[in-house]
């Protein structure tokens, strides 16, 4: 009976070693055919055995290099033609069974002629030597097997000695094999991260025969605790695996399942019949299935590229390395209202001339944003808004007065951080205009409703208001009152959601959905929420997936596409597709507007990192220190993790060249730079 602890999550699927007896092979060795040796053969024909029959040690040495038998039996009684023992070992000792078990003997059968003591003597050979053999073969197997996973495994007796661990043990926990065969397992140090009674809890699985399976902290040899996913089996004969069977038996015919439960039983089932590899790999297939981060990849180690991991963490987490409680009160909070000082524009056809030339060429991906911006002294989604909005019948679909429009573009732009250097309302107008630009494309058009466009132009205006400047990361580490109101999960998102919707309803005089009926509107929030939701990072992978397996793969396999392009799931995935691209589509702009909106969002983050000092708070993105930073190589890391692949994929829908143009232009750019060793914006000047 013996323990077996496999620290890596394993299938669900029950997997058996079955020993498989194959007819055995026998040899006889008599120096000359009599009754003896004919019960033999009769009893080999009658057990179905393979039988060979040598008159010499020559041929019966020959005959065993060629075959390799499982049971040889050899004629001692005519010691004059051939010595026995020396057929399988040449020097004599005493006159005793020894010398035959010294040979490699190991039973001694008294002359028998009758047929029946043949077969039967054959028949205990074959049920206990041979067969014990054949399991020790196996075993062989099974442990060659072991020494080679790359899962780490440990195996201790029923009194819980150690007996067995693998090299990929060795190497996880640091130990050599020596240091532990033979201890009993308390004398292994313990992490303290387990609870108190986790160990009872084993403990108590395993005496009842049953798999013990979870989350389980080990201690290496050098003191770190490392977490791993644990799976401990009782061995005790044939009754553990009819227990295993019996479990899975009631996970199959639960009535209620997830779809991925429905999707590990189709794979369990297709493993029972699948040649090995086949099933090994769907072994595999299961494992990835299991973990919960089904589309976020792996990042190799921390040294490998410091800026891609360092953009990963404060992007892609939510303040989970979160380490103090400081409270931290956004210094730079706005009321969330329309000043007083800002003057309304009387009309689209009113826009002052200076401004309306400036947007004459929206409609171009090349558009300047920041000229908008000066012409307008930083107000530019007022102005642009209007213009889009307009362009796209905003005002006739949701049934508003262009006055109530105009109100509510500047409470939205109103409640933007000017004094943030990159997510302030710029950012916001340019997200829009790249919102408008995709909404022209002819496959979009095809894919989405008059009620998806209007979402997603109201989506672009509002996904970043009231931004502080700061990440979801600084936000949860600081305990700041947004991360505590949205308990550390998509802090800012939730917020600027939350907050464009109040700010719109709460007066007549901006609230765009007040003439709308009710179900529409709720169609409508519902779409704009989802939309600015999208845009959080942490997610970035799961949309750009959803995207590639739904949409580009059918798409390119089947030549009529229109249920793919209209199907309600799929009208969602384009909406979120759409802005993620929108809102980080910087690399993708003409190299000037690029370089601006590279060394704004590289303030953005300085500050951070000064704040994150100043307050003693942990520093999410390190490599983002304005003294000693990378500008290219922040670039190239952002283009590489994030960018290539999503434009790729939104290209292949939306054929997008342009776009792809500017990207491959800025990439080599900033290449450029970095093979200089170069860290700024810009090469100095000739």
């Amino acid at each position: 009976k013996t323990y077996g602890f496999n620290r890596k999550w394993m299938s669900g699927r029950e997997n058996k070693i079955k020993t498989i007896f194959s007819p055995l092979q026998v040899l006889l060795v008599f120096a000359k055919e009599d009754s003896q040796s004919n019960g033999f053969c009769w009893a080999c024909e009658k057990a179905n055995y393979r039988c060979s029959l040598a008159h010499t040690p020559e041929s019966a040495l020959e005959c065993f290099s060629e075959k390799h038998h499982d049971l040889v039996i050899v004629d001692h009684r005519h010691s004059r033609h051939f010595d026995a023992e020396a057929l399988c070992r040449p020097d004599r000792e005493e006159a005793s069974v020894m010398p035959l078990i010294n040979a490699g003997f190991n039973r001694r059968y008294v002359e028998n002629a009758n047929m029946m003591a043949c077969y039967n003597e054959l028949l205990q050979l074959e049920h206990g030597e041979v067969r014990a053999q054949f399991k020790l073969r196996a075993c062989n197997a099974i442990f060659t097997a072991l020494e080679q996973s790359q899962d780490a495994i440990e195996i201790t007796s029923e009194d819980q000695v150690i007996q067995y661990v693998n090299p990929a043990y060795e190497a996880i926990m640091g130990y050599q094999q020596g240091e532990l065969l033979g201890k009993e397992i308390i004398e292994v140090p313990k992490s303290e991260k387990n609870k108190p009674d986790l160990l009872e809890t084993i403990n108590t699985c395993i005496r009842k025969g049953k798999e013990w399976q979870g989350i389980y902290y080990a201690k290496k040899k050098n003191g770190d605790n490392i977490q791993q996913n644990v799976k401990i089996t009782p061995v005790i004969g044939q009754g553990g695996s009819q227990r295993r069977h019996s479990s899975m038996a009631r996970i199959h015919s639960m009535t209620i399942e997830a779809p991925i439960t429905k999707v590990i039983n189709i794979i369990n089932a297709a493993q029972e019949s699948s040649p090995m590899p086949v099933a090994e790999a769907l072994d595999r297939v299961l494992e990835i299935l299991r973990t919960t981060e089904l589309y976020s990849p792996q990042l190799g180690t921390k040294d490998e590229d410091p800026h891609t991991n360092d953009l990963v963490g404060g992007l892609m987490t939510d303040g989970l390395r979160r380490l103090s409680g400081n409270e931290y009160i956004l210094s730079t909070k706005q009321p969330h209202h329309l000043p007083s000082h800002l003057a309304t524009p009387l009309s689209l056809n009113d826009i002052p001339p200076r401004i309306a030339q400036t947007m004459e060429t929206e409609g171009s991906w090349d558009f300047d944003i920041f000229n908008l911006e000066a012409a307008t002294m930083k107000r530019p989604l007022t102005y642009l808004g209007l213009k889009i909005f307009s362009k796209f019948g905003v005002c006739e679909f949701l049934n508003c007065p262009e006055a109530t429009l105009r109100s509510w573009l500047q409470v939205i732009e109103a409640n933007y951080h000017s004094s943030n250097s990159y997510h302030n309302s710029t950012h916001a107008a340019d997200v829009l205009h790249a919102t408008a630009y995709f909404l022209c494309k002819e496959r979009v058009k095809q894919s989405l409703d008059p009620i998806d466009e209007v979402a997603a132009l109201i989506a672009a205006t509002v996904h970043d208001v009231d931004h502080p400047g700061r990440t979801n990361s600084f936000l949860c580490n600081a305990g700041s009152e947004l991360a505590i109101l949205y308990n550390d999960t998509a802090v800012l998102e939730s917020h600027h959601a939350a907050l464009a919707f109040q700010l719109t309803t709460r007066d007549d005089k901006c609230n765009i959905f007040k003439y709308i009926e009710r179900n529409e509107y709720r169609t409508l929030r519902q779409a704009v929420i989802d939309m600015v939701l999208a845009t959080e990072m942490t997610k970035h992978f799961e949309h750009v997936n959803k995207f590639v397996n739904s949409i580009n793969k059918p798409l390119a396999a089947l030549e009529e596409n229109g249920s793919i392009l209209t199907s309600p799931e799929n009208r969602i995935l384009v909406k979120r597709m759409l802005i993620k691209c929108a809102d980080i589509s910087n690399p993708c702009r003409p190299l000037e507007l690029c370089i601006e909106w590279a060394g704004r969002i590289s303030e953005e983050y300085f500050a951070q990192t000064d704040e994150e000092k100043r307050q003693g708070l942990p520093v999410v993105m390190p490599v983002f220190d304005r003294h000693t930073c990378s500008i290219p190589k922040s670039q190239i890391s952002f283009i590489d993790y994030f960018i290539t692949d999503m434009f790729d994929a939104w290209d292949a829908f939306a054929d997008l060249p342009n776009l792809m143009q500017h990207l491959d232009n800025n990439f080599k750019y900033w290449k450029g730079l970095d093979e200089r060793k170069l860290h700024s914006l810009r090469p100095p000047p000739e």
